[in-house]
């Protein structure tokens, strides 16, 4: 995820110095979509059952992945 603070964030102001715009560089807007989308998916998955680790294990061997 990434770190506001290492952004390296532009402002837009008006006359009296009031920050009303923001310039990211396109790959920290592409990082900031990136990380909506994931806690989006994050959101709408928290209340679906989990599976421990050994459990993902047999079912990856049964299928094949490892």
């Amino acid at each position: 995820m990434i770190d506001v603070k290492e952004l390296n964030v532009k402002y837009i102001t008006d006359k009296s110095g009031t920050k009303k715009e923001v310039i990211l560089s396109i790959e920290d807007f592409e990082d900031l979509l990136e990380d909506i989308e994931d806690l989006v998916v994050a959101l709408e998955r928290r209340n679906e059952d989990t599976l421990d680790h050994d459990s993902v294990l047999r079912e990856l061997k049964k299928d094949g992945i490892l």
